[in-house]
């Protein structure tokens, strides 16, 4: 406790010096343009809308025994979820909505807020995404990669039938138009989920059952492009490209940072890169009765972060928000004109076809079976499936 208070301390004193420079070079946060000189205060409010996901102390043990706090291991975990609750916010709240201290805002956004609350019971909490790591062989309390952190989403995502996104994770650098049309059209899954299913606890499944999505049309897109911009450190090559892809209108920002030390990028300013640090430990926090969440922790609400790109670790991951194929077709025209047509070393490739040398593409289901070393949870679904069977045979 007294070294999360000391960093808590830190991170508070390191805000205050990095205010911003007086400049006349535009700031880009997640596809919008600010102006220091005109709106700065705009600017700061813009920062201060992104949920913040720092490490959390005090929540139930994961697992039933395992840490009950993710300091010093789930910053890469919390950087997923600030990308994630980005595009959750743009399907449902738009890119251009703001927070407020104390202002009431709408039911979606607590429901958002809910989806990562620090219980096993939550859709993305830091309990299914540390068990769901297992699979990807990671243990609970291992620190996990951009990559990483990718695939636990897009598994994640197959379980949550409210916000009903489609989540393509680009393999080899290489984004295959035909393949993310083919999933995003494909027909709404069958909301039953395999009891033999070890890695989504049932309530969090009925919290986000709800009608929102299961239509047929364009399921929402999550892109995710897991790169590797040089070998020990970023290629300078690549720094004009990927500041481009913090101005395209799709943008989720980047995950990334530096060894064992993950930050969420949200923009950029010069050659300095913007980001929020979830490296402050605070009290867990759960719902109120009501199912608002007390909110004021989860904005960060001082300057945010700022690191030379230089200094970044070459593995990264860029997400990209499509809320509609056109939101789609539009950000692949930004990525033909801007990023591809410029590059004489690629960041990534856009294709239009499967690569004929590719297995054959599936979009992903929910698994039907699967090991996670979750006992306490596979423990449960067996409880659950004994009492639906006690429920059948008393009537």
């Amino acid at each position: 406790s007294v070294l999360s208070r000391y960093e808590n301390q830190i991170t508070i004193l390191s805000d205050y010096l990095e205010e911003f420079p007086e400049t006349d070079e535009p700031v880009w946060i997640l596809g919008r343009q600010h102006h220091l000189n005109t709106d700065k205060s705009k600017l700061l409010l813009d920062i201060s809308a992104r949920l913040w996901f720092t490490y959390r102390r005090k929540f139930s043990p994961i697992g039933g025994t395992g840490p009950s706090s993710d300091a010093g291991w789930g910053c890469m975990l919390r950087c997923g979820q600030m990308m994630l609750a980005q595009a959750l916010v743009c399907r449902h709240l738009g890119r251009d909505w703001q927070w407020e201290k104390h202002k009431k805002q709408p039911e979606e956004y607590h429901r958002i807020l809910q989806c990562f609350l620090d219980r096993k019971d939550c859709c993305y909490s830091i309990h299914q995404m540390a068990q769901m790591g297992v699979g990807e062989g990671k243990s609970i309390g291992e620190w996990f990669g951009p990559n990483t952190v990718a695939q636990v989403l897009k598994k994640l995502a197959l379980f949550d039938e409210w916000n009903s996104l489609a989540v393509y994770v680009s393999m080899d650098n290489t984004v295959v138009i035909e393949d993310i049309k083919k999933m995003c059209w494909s027909p709404a899954q069958s909301s039953g989920v395999a009891h033999s299913s070890a890695h989504l606890h049932r309530s969090a499944l009925a919290q986000n059952k709800n009608t929102a999505g299961l239509c047929p049309g364009w399921k929402p897109l999550l892109l995710i492009i897991p790169l590797r911009l040089g070998i020990n450190h970023i290629n300078p090559v690549y720094i004009d490209a990927f500041k481009e892809c913090f101005k395209m209108p799709q943008s989720l920002g980047a995950l990334g940072g530096k060894p064992n030390n993950a930050y969420y990028f949200i923009g950029f300013l010069g050659n300095e890169l913007i980001y929020l640090d979830p490296h402050t430990t605070q009290s867990f926090v759960d719902s109120e009765e009501n199912g608002t969440v007390d909110d004021e922790s989860f904005h960060c609400q001082q300057a945010p972060h700022r690191m030379k790109i230089m200094n970044l670790d070459p593995s990264v991951a860029l997400g990209f928000f499509c809320k509609e194929e056109c939101d789609f077709d539009n950000w692949c025209s930004l990525v033909q004109k801007e990023i591809l047509k410029q590059q004489s070393l690629r960041m990534f490739e856009l294709v239009q076809k499967h690569p004929p040398h590719w297995p054959p593409f599936i979009p992903p289901t929910k698994p039907e079976v699967t090991t996670t070393g979750a006992e306490l949870i596979e423990s449960t679904d067996k409880l659950f499936e004994l009492e639906e069977e006690f429920e059948i045979l008393s009537v």
